[in-house]
């Protein structure tokens, strides 16, 4: 894991060390053990990385690493089954002189060229320069746990691990007017039909599971898709035969994700996904004991400190802890947002933050976290409504009214009626139908300026769509692949990499994720409970509290409390201030009462005001 960032340009002129300097000194957080540059002899290409170092901490694992007299590396992330490409390899001739996995990037490249990504299993992003072909070849991971932003012009190719590392070399920060309104009046930090846009003209994110190659002799960029994940294809299959796959493919995942030379953890909360993960960690490591790391809220409704002392007792493992309060919130929210570089929806970031901290405090470097998890099996309540259609487009009527009453005895009340019947044999209307509320909510929100209303005049519809959806399947690829999880991805990324921590995620494994989609959708959603399979899977391994809990929390926060705070009052209304000289909001908002709302509520506008303050 680690901070990388590059610069190509004809003119010999531009390139020199201390603007690779300025690169690497604002990304040396995520990468505290050390810092290395590459400036080729035509001074046409430079190379920065950081280095926190996790696999070969040797320094014949430094970056900008050198192979076979062609190649430089700088890369970020992990290749989990590096060992058994490396061994592949030598079979076919290629010698190695580290333990490191990025040598066996820069060895996988030179044997299958641009089809190397195919090959790894990991996060991921890397650039490879070819001093013969004058490419500068640039990947991602499939799913965009690993961050990769780029800068184009008729002079220059820039790219970086975070945003700020691009603004230290002179590149201008202008937040793009649409963007925001979208994320004032929605609560959308991403453009669900762009994915390569971000919150700031100029500046592009190289997709989820896409490669680009960069020609420095014609100075044009080729972006291609190298991989998809499979919605279509379903299997017939049982279900114990569904729990044996499932379980021997999370394992696999999870045995790859604890391959380190450094301490590794977990992150635990009371729920299903993270409590697997630390389960399976128990059993592959023949029950040696790992630390886990929590955030509790004692008091608060949503508070799993209970469920997290229980699963730890029972499985005689050490829990650490940690209960941020309106305080610290207040003391660290500059630095948050600085790391976070675009805005973000609610205070349940800060809480993810403390954690990755309370790990970095006690030595942990690496992480194991359940995130993906609710994207790929179904796990949030918006999907129940969803299932439903996909039992009624099947015509399956007398189930979808027996999993109705399943889910009102869990206490999972959803909106249903004869617009989800319309939407279920219309999906096409149905996604039209959503745009356009879509659209109202911009229309109808009369707190935003008209300076800044008058900047997407003719560009009202960027950024809003929705997609046609048929079956569960296609929701749940929406978000996984389009729309949703990248989002939670980069939540992480920063803050992790603001603490130098290293987080792993088992639940996004390529070949366990095709497998999970190609389950009848019951095996996700079924007798009022989501992510059913897995359920089933951990029946009797891990504790019924937890394991038939309807109820999704994850890290979530007091935050409606929180925001009664007098002094996040006063930091509210200097935040509005800030927003209303920039001419994005109304003066009228200065004059609105604070409506203080839990993290995941939909209707989080104040949250919004003082998250886009702070990155302006």
């Amino acid at each position: 894991m680690c901070g990388i960032a590059g610069i190509l340009s004809k003119n010999t002129g531009i390139i020199h060390k201390g603007l690779l300097q300025k690169f690497a000194d604002t990304l040396a957080h995520r990468g505290p053990d050390g810092e290395g540059f590459y400036i080729n002899d035509h001074n046409t290409i430079g190379f920065a990385h950081r280095r926190l170092a996790i696999i070969d901490l040797t320094t014949a694992g430094e970056q900008p690493m050198h192979f076979a007299n062609r190649y430089t590396i700088v890369f970020n992330g992990e290749i989990y089954n590096y060992k058994e490409l490396r061994s592949d390899l030598k079979k076919v001739g290629y010698h190695f002189t580290t333990n490191s996995d990025t040598e066996v990037i820069l060895a996988t490249y030179d044997y299958y060229k641009n089809e190397c990504v195919k090959y790894f299993e990991g996060m991921f992003a890397f650039a490879i320069w070819d001093n013969v072909t004058n490419n500068l070849f640039c990947a991602r991971d499939t799913f965009g746990e690993k961050p990769f932003y780029y800068f184009i012009d008729n002079e220059i190719f820039a790219f970086a691990s975070e945003m700020k590392a691009l603004w230290a070399i002179g590149i201008h920060k202008i937040p793009d007017e649409k963007m925001m309104v979208n994320f004032l009046s929605l609560g959308q930090v991403q453009n669900p039909s762009n994915s390569a846009q971000t919150f700031y003209k100029n500046i592009f994110s190289l997709p989820p599971a896409h490669t680009a190659v960069f020609n420095l002799n014609s100075m044009e960029c080729t972006i291609t898709k190298y991989r998809d994940i499979n919605k279509e294809n379903t299997v017939n299959i049982s279900q114990a035969e569904a729990i044996k796959k499932l379980e021997e493919l999370l394992l696999k995942s999870i045995k790859n994700r604890l391959r380190s030379d450094v301490p590794v953890g977990c992150s635990l909360s009371g729920g299903l996904d993270s409590t697997t993960i630390a389960y399976g960690i128990k059993q592959i490591n023949n029950n040696q004991n790992f630390n886990t790391f929590s955030a509790i809220f004692k008091g608060f409704e949503k508070d799993e400190s209970a469920l997290i002392q229980q699963f730890c007792q029972a499985n005689e493992l050490k829990n650490y802890s940690v209960s941020p309060t309106v305080n610290e919130l207040l003391t660290d929210f500059e630095k948050l947002c600085y790391h976070q570089e675009e805005p973000f929806a609610s205070a349940s970031i800060f809480a993810q933050y403390k954690v990755y901290q309370l790990a970095k405090t006690n030595n942990v470097t690496v992480l194991l976290d359940g995130q993906g998890a609710d994207e790929v099996l179904g796990g949030y309540t918006k999907y129940l409504h969803w299932y439903l259609q996909d039992l009624v487009g099947h015509f399956k009527f007398g189930l979808a009214k027996q999993e109705r009453r399943a889910f009102q005895k869990n206490d999972l009340h959803i909106h249903w009626g004869i617009k989800n019947i319309l939407a279920t044999y219309l999906p096409a209307h149905a996604a039209i139908a959503l745009e356009k509320r879509e659209l109202a909510k911009v229309y109808a929100d009369s707190t935003l300026s008209k300076e800044l209303l008058q900047t997407i005049k003719g560009n009202e519809r960027q950024g809003i769509y929705k997609p046609v959806i048929n079956k569960l399947n296609d929701i749940l690829y929406y978000n996984t692949m389009q729309h949703g999880l990248e989002e939670l991805l980069r939540y992480a990324d920063r803050n992790s990499m603001a603490n130098g921590v290293e987080v792993r995620l088992p639940f996004l494994n390529v070949e366990l994720v095709n497998f999970i989609f190609s389950l009848p959708a019951h095996f996700k959603i079924k007798n009022g409970f989501t992510k059913n399979i897995l359920r089933q899977t951990m029946a009797n391994k891990l504790p019924n509290e937890i394991v038939w809990n309807p109820v999704k929390t994850g890290f979530e926060p007091p935050q409606k409390t929180w925001m009664k705070n007098q002094v996040m009052h006063d930091y509210l209304h200097t935040a509005k201030e800030k927003l209303v000289h920039h001419k994005i909001l109304n003066t009228s908002v200065l004059s609105q009462k604070i409506k203080p709302q839990h993290a995941h509520d939909a209707d989080n506008v104040d949250w919004r005001y003082l998250s886009l303050a702070a990155v302006l």
